[in-house]
């Protein structure tokens, strides 16, 4: 039954009200037109509704002249805000004056409460209109019952909510709605999307669905306007909204000195910044204000700096201090405009506040909202239990007393003087040492055995207190924070002292006495306690009126409607004390009522004791025994009714009813159809005459236009036919004149085109004579000249190509040349790294100079003896005649020819000579190069066994180092424990961080481990202690570190797990930042030791090449140089290649090594990972890591090299035999097919060694994009050596090679397909040389090929020196067919001999590019996405030690 009556929404429960949320909007059940049916009826007649309470309680208060309060309840998403709106609306209705009397106190209460609602309601997990204030409305009425005055109260705003929101609830709506505001007012506060801000973008809603918060930003000006707030009041209303979102937005970083901060980017500038100009206040003042702390002493005035979080903290509780001054001054605004009317002398006050909360964690807001409640419900015992059983007595029925929970012993406990938790949480706030610890202990000392307080189990900062609905365990961490009711001094200085009158207005100068540093007189103002005050000004207000309940009930969780979730209900009634009425009631007598409306109601059950005009008690006593009810009793003035007694009476009262109105319906229904048969039979009499005389008036109608219409159509035909016969007749006349004009003019064009036309072809055929003949002169000259120009050329062409034989001896004489240089290079470096062998090589070395010299004297005379002859040539062809006789000039050239050979066989001689003599200095060179190598082992030796004395005073330093920052802690100590003797545990780690840090940024040995005052007894004193030094454990840590790294770890997904510890291990031991450690050399040395063993494994090179390349990248992003590593001493790099910076890794580091080159490599980054400011020895570590990865990857490539270089060999030409069958023309027989299969075998053995290289590079997770850059120089290494075997050896050129390596490049661009462009890359247009090499070898017809076909389609990256070598080496060994034309061959020599006057190099030769193709700013590039090294678990041997336990992965 009580579900039937709440799927109406609402039901009664005695005199309470049970609203049920439909979660829905129901407008028929809400309007003027449901106001004006409640409005005077009595109480029970029509159905359950909030205008019935508001009606009685309006009744109450005109009729009896008291006041009445309406108390409405429920927990948050029950709907109390809602209904208090209705109630409100209600009385407006009631009590309103006309609309004439301009802006009416009603209306402005009315739209007070969209202005609170937007700035004091927020969205929660369970409503998303949630009042986060307790309110009590207090409408005054005059003597007429009409609204005189009102005034609100509001109760504990929810003021953390400002800066802290979870998800997915959101903070207040005047947040929201100003990020929606129009366009020039977002422009003007500097706002825009809400997920900008750090105070909304907690959560991620933004939006509620249904909800415009662009109209209701429209709205809630409105209402401003119409509850007298001012347009300049509402701009600087929000411009402080404004001010707290920018100052969200103000993040703090860790400053230069010990606990200070500063302000952590531009944008944190720019948003304080904004702050200021909407605050109108100095923006250095709002700085020092947020990071900065005064205090006063009776000595002097202390200026204490704030760490970032206390800032943080700082920044909130200005944040929360400002919206809550704001909240106070809309409510006091409100009050002043509505106005109040002292002469009213009843009211009725509407309260709205919050339910009963329980939840997973409860603060002091729980606290307090659930103090409040304990406090209603005692007012709702009293009024509802007790008054029921005093009505009981006044009646004087026969009834026994009832029991009901009392709750006092809860409110005693909670607000009890002294002793009571608010008493006892405003004594721990008034010491500052005072924790949540001592607060709770202190609490359970004073209640030990108390049955409402139950002590929790597993916390000690956590009490339970059992409430009349239940036990709620509070967390107290923040309760002491919470209670605090001050304003810093600094944050109020800085405010009242606001050019923004507003702003100073919410501020107001305070006494000195009230600020926080006030004197002991002060008295200690609090949260709970002023709240403690509000809630006992509010009950003595409730207790002088008469009270009526609403308990508003949530149905259920979801928020949808139509869903009845019995046990939350259930809770809900029992949490608002109706079960409890509801069982007292059900024990007594719930049903009562007075004589009068009894006999009114149940009269008609028994109507002759009525007509006999009886005592109201005794017709009562008669109707009830006539029904027979039982149990029932008479009182003085009231029938009392037991549960269920009113409902059997009703039933019956509705069966007289119905059987009553049933004979009434009769009769009514037969006096209602004889009337209608006879108005309908008359209605059909009148009808039917009617359409009679209608019918007559048609038919004659009808008639009459018959015969008009006959008439017209008589004329109208003869009219048409008339005029279409003079419009036919002036045709035929148009028409005949018009035809003989036409032939008229055909006749005359026609013969003046005739004669026109043997005009033109007489012309035409004139001047097509004139002009074939013409050509035909201009042909036959311009063919003389072209055939004896080609003549000409051709035999100059020949002169040429002789000349340019010459040149092969310069080519010889540049690779000599070459040759010198780098033999000179080598023996200046040998020089340069070996001083102690300099006097023993100075005389072979100068020897093998003045032999250099002298050919190098002898080639200059040879060369000059060719650029003669070549003037001489080019001499003679200039004096030769335009007209050349074939016949002279042949034999002149053919005799200059002749001489130019023979001195071309003696430069080869000559040549000859010059080059065994280069071997004979190369073998010289190899001598010395064997001495100067057995020079190196010895060199490396002692190099060893430097480093080890190196490695061995490193240490020595280090540990110097360490006992000088611990004696100069103790000496620090020793110097602090005079003052005071209690050092806190914090200041102690202050003074390790300090001694650390000038330990660190000293790079000498320290000067006072040898002073007087640290004697002997103070260092046997340190060698006592048993716990070990912090140096040591970090040394420890350093060797696990290093032996964990040399074993196979693995990896994590695609993370290499090693490079993973070693970046978080030195990111935790910031050792980024040091000036001096001995962690990177050993991580370096265990890379190189690792590399080393290993040169030849291209699985355990991969593995290594995949750590320091990620470890590389997190450096890359991670490091950027500092102002102390960019002032480094200068100092020019000692070696530009890789055996330079390998041997440099291995040493100590100098003291003048220059960054310059360190520094260009840091910049960029990325903005995932936190920049740490790195000293010059991870500079130094990041360069040499960085040559490891260019080391490891030009090994993996070099082996690579010498696994393919073997079969590139054999690749290049076919066997034999089977380029004999070919020849021969064997048929195509599956035993061919298997001959072809075995000739690309080794072709697929390069597949298949690339194939299982790129297997091992995936397997150990090496980045695609430096996969890519092996390939590409493989490809190119391939490219090179097939086109220089190809151009080096004619046997290599024929057509059945060509095929056979055109199969090869199949099986190549088959791989290339296989491993995809991730891997594979451009690596197949590296081979473009040798492709169109081959394809030039397999073309067919060869001699149809004209040069431009053959250089710009065919080979267009071919040299013409390239594409000369490989027509004049080609041979068809297969068909028997030529190379391309003489004439093509004749005009590559043509190019040939004009471009050998070009200073670049005329070697058709390909070389091999061996350097390192990318950089580290290419690896960072490359791989953008971020690395998430947070998950990644440590291995075992270091997963136990308790120094690597910041690698455990943290559960959140």
């Amino acid at each position: 039954m009580l579900l039937i009556r709440l799927l109406s929404c609402q039901t009664y429960t005695g005199n309470i009200l049970i609203a049920i949320n439909p979660f829905q909007r129901l407008p028929h059940l809400y309007d003027s037109h449901m106001m004006q049916q409640y409005k005077g009826a009595p109480f029970g007649d029509l159905s359950p509704h909030v205008f019935a309470i508001a009606d009685v309680a309006y009744r109450a208060m005109i009729n009896e002249q008291k006041s009445n309060s309406i108390l409405v309840s429920g927990e948050s998403g029950a709907g109390k805000t809602e209904t208090t709106k209705m109630l409100m609306r209600y009385l407006a209705f009631l009590g309103g004056r006309s609309s004439t009397e301009g802006r009416t106190v009603e209306q402005q209460v009315l739209e007070s409460n969209p202005v609170l609602e937007v700035f004091g309601n927020a969205k929660t997990v369970r409503n998303n209109n949630s009042s986060r204030f307790g309110k009590f409305v207090e409408i005054q009425f005059d003597k007429h019952g009409r609204i005189s005055g009102a005034a609100i109260r509001t109760y504990l705003l929810e003021r953390s909510r400002v800066c802290q929101i979870s998800d997915p609830e959101r903070n207040y709506h005047c947040f929201y709605l100003l990020c929606a505001a129009p366009q020039e007012e977002i422009q003007k506060y500097k706002l825009g999307n809400p997920k900008k801000f750090h105070y909304l973008n907690q959560s991620n809603c933004y939006d509620l669905v249904g909800v415009s918060d662009a109209h209701d930003y429209l709205a809630t000006r409105r209402a401003m306007d119409i509850v007298g707030i001012s347009e300049k009041e509402q701009e600087a209303i929000f411009r402080v909204v404004a001010a707290i979102l920018h100052l969200g937005n103000v993040d703090f970083a860790k400053g230069k000195e010990i606990d200070s901060s500063v302000l952590k980017d531009d944008k944190s500038k720019f948003h304080l910044k904004t702050v200021s100009e909407l605050l109108m206040c100095d923006p250095k003042a709002l700085e020092d204000a947020l990071m900065k702390r005064v205090m006063i002493t009776p000595e002097e005035v202390i200026n204490r700096t704030l760490d970032p979080l206390n800032a943080t903290v700082s920044r909130d509780g200005l944040a929360k201090t400002i919206y809550s001054r704001l909240f106070d001054w809309l409510v006091d605004k409100i009050n002043i405009s509505i106005g109040q009317d002292p002469n009213s002398q009843s009211l009725i006050g509407v309260l709205d506040i919050y339910g009963f909360e329980s939840f997973k964690h409860n603060s002091f807001e729980q606290f307090c909202i659930n103090f409040t409640n304990e406090k209603l419900q005692q007012h709702f015992n009293q009024h509802v239990f007790k008054m029921e059983q005093e009505e009981y007595t006044e009646e004087e029925i026969d009834w026994s007393y009832i029991e009901f929970v009392d709750n006092q012993d809860v409110l005693d406990l909670i607000e009890k003087k002294p002793g009571g938790v608010i008493a006892l949480l405003d004594e721990a706030c008034m010491f500052p040492k005072s924790t949540a610890e001592t607060l709770t202990s202190k609490l359970y000392q004073t209640y030990k055995n108390h049955r409402r307080l139950p002590k929790p189990k597993m916390s000690r900062i956590d009490f339970i207190i059992s409430h009349y609905a239940g036990e709620v365990q509070y967390q107290s961490d923040q309760f002491l924070d919470k209670n605090k009711d001050y304003v810093v001094p600094e944050h109020q200085d800085l405010l009242s002292a606001s050019k923004c009158p507003f702003v100073a207005g919410l501020f107001p100068p305070v006494p000195e006495e009230t600020t926080k540093t006030s004197n002991k007189s002060s008295k200690f103002s609090s949260i709970g306690s002023r709240f403690k005050l509000q809630l006992q000004r509010l009950m003595e207000t409730l207790s002088s009126t008469e009270p009526h309940y609403i308990r508003c009930v949530k149905p259920n969780n979801l928020l949808k409607p139509a869903i009845f979730e019995n046990v939350n209900i259930i809770q809900q009634l029992r949490c608002g004390g109706v079960l409890e009425a509801i069982r007292i009631s059900c024990a007594g007598y719930p049903t009562r009522r007075a004589f009068f409306e009894f006999l009114n109601r149940f009269g008609l059950l028994a109507p002759e004791v009525i007509e006999r005009n009886y005592d109201e008690k005794v017709a009562c006593q008669k109707i009830l025994d006539k029904v027979g009810l039982k149990g029932f009793q008479i009182g003085k003035t009231k029938v009392f009714l037991r549960a269920g007694q009113m409902a059997e009476l009703d039933a019956r009262r509705a069966v007289v009813l119905s059987t009553a109105a049933k004979t009434i319906q009769r009769r009514i229904r037969t006096h209602y159809a004889r009337k209608s048969f006879i108005a309908l039979r008359k209605a059909t009499i009148d009808i039917q005459s009617l359409c009679r005389r209608i019918l007559a008036r048609r038919w004659y109608e009808h008639k009459r236009k018959e015969a008009a219409a006959l008439k017209i159509q008589k004329n109208l035909r003869r009219y048409q036919a008339r005029k279409t016969f003079e419009k036919l007749r002036v045709s035929v006349l148009v028409l005949q004149t018009s035809l003989r004009a036409m032939a008229a003019r055909k006749e005359y064009s026609y013969r003046r085109q005739t004669k026109a036309a043997i005009i033109i072809e007489v012309r035409w055929r004139c001047h097509k004579a004139f002009s074939y003949y013409k050509k035909l002169k201009k042909a036959a000259i311009i063919t003389q000249s072209r055939w004896r120009g080609r003549i000409g050329r051709r035999e100059l062409r020949k002169l040429k190509m002789a000349a340019r034989e010459t040149g092969a001896l310069k080519e010889a004489k540049d690779k000599l040349e070459k040759r010198v240089e780098e033999l000179t290079w080598r023996l200046q470096l040998e020089k340069r790294l070996r001083t102690d062998l300099e006097e023993a090589k100075t005389q072979e070395i100068s020897k093998l100079q003045s032999s250099l010299q002298s050919m190098q004297t002898k080639i200059d005379e040879a060369n000059a003896l060719v650029v003669k002859e070549r003037e001489a040539a080019k001499k003679a062809i200039e004096e030769a005649p335009p007209v050349i006789k074939e016949t002279q000039v042949f034999v002149e050239d053919t005799k200059k020819v002749d001489s130019l050979r023979e001195e071309v066989e003696g430069l080869k001689a000559s040549l000859q000579r010059e080059k065994e003599r280069a071997d004979e200095s190369e073998r010289i060179r190899a001598q010395l190069q064997e001495l100067s190598e057995q020079q190196r082992k010895k060199l490396e030796d002692s190099d060893k066994k430097i480093q080890q004395l190196q490695d061995s005073l490193h240490r020595l330093e280090e540990k110097c180092s360490n006992l000088e920052s611990e004696n100069q802690v103790f000496r620090q100590q020793a110097v602090s424990m005079a003052p005071n003797k209690f050092l806190s545990g914090r200041s102690k780690s202050i003074l390790q961080r300090g001694s650390e840090s000038a330990h660190f940024g000293d790079a000498r040995l320290p000067s006072d481990l040898h002073s007087p005052s640290m004697n002997h007894q103070d260092f046997s004193e340190l060698e006592e202690r048993p716990q070990k030094s912090l140096n040591e454990k970090q040394q420890e840590n350093q060797e696990l570190l290093i032996r964990c790294i040399s074993q196979h770890l693995g990896f994590a997904g695609n993370r290499p797990i090693a490079a993973c510890i070693i970046y978080k291990s030195l990111l935790h031991w910031r050792s980024f930042e040091v000036e001096r450690t001995s962690i990177f050399d050993r991580i370096i040395q265990a890379l190189g030791h690792a590399i080393e063993k290993t040169q030849h494994n291209n699985d355990i090179l991969a593995y290594w090449f995949s750590n320091a390349s990620t470890l590389l990248l997190l450096l890359q992003r991670t490091l950027k140089a500092s102002g102390a590593a960019g002032m480094a001493p200068q100092r020019r790099r000692s070696s530009s290649t890789l055996y330079g910076r390998m041997t440099q890794s291995f040493r100590g580091t100098p003291q003048g090594v220059s960054l310059a080159f360190v520094n260009g490599g840091m910049t960029g980054g990325s903005d995932s990972l936190r920049q740490v400011e790195a000293k010059y020895p991870a500079l130094l570590f990041k360069q040499q890591l960085t040559a490891y990865v260019e080391k490891i990857y030009g090994m993996i490539r070099d082996n690579l090299k010498k696994d393919i270089s073997p079969l590139l060999g054999l690749c290049i030409q076919a066997p034999r035999t089977s380029r004999a069958s070919l020849v021969k023309g064997s048929s195509r027989s599956m035993a061919n097919s298997a001959a072809q299969q075995a000739l690309i075998a080794h072709w697929q053995g390069i597949a298949k060694s690339l194939r299982n290289f790129l297997e091992t590079l995936k397997a150990n997770h090496v980045p695609p994009f430096l996969v890519r850059k092996v390939f590409t120089q493989i490809f190119s290494f391939i490219n090179v050596q097939l086109f220089n075997s190809l151009l080096l050896r004619r046997e290599c050129c024929s057509f059945s090679n060509g095929e056979y390596v055109k199969a090869g490049l199949t099986e190549l661009e088959s791989w290339c397909y296989d491993a995809t462009d991730e891997y594979a890359g451009s690596a197949w247009d590296e081979l473009k040389h040798i492709r169109q090499a081959i394809e030039f070898l397999v073309v067919h017809q060869k001699p149809k090929k004209t040069l431009d076909e053959i250089s710009r389609e065919l080979c267009p990256v071919l040299s013409i020196q390239q594409l000369y070598r490989i027509s004049t080496m080609y041979w068809d060994d297969k068909y028997g067919t030529h190379s391309v034309s003489p004439e093509v061959v004749g005009s590559m020599r043509v190019l040939m001999t004009e471009d050998s006057n070009n200073a670049v190099s005329n070697s058709f030769l390909l070389d091999d590019d061996s350097s390192i193709p990318f950089s580290v700013d290419d690896i960072s590039k490359s791989m953008e996405q971020h690395i998430d090294i947070s998950d990644i678990k440590p291995p075992g041997l270091i997963r136990e030690s308790s120094g690597f336990s910041f690698l455990l992965p943290r559960a959140d």
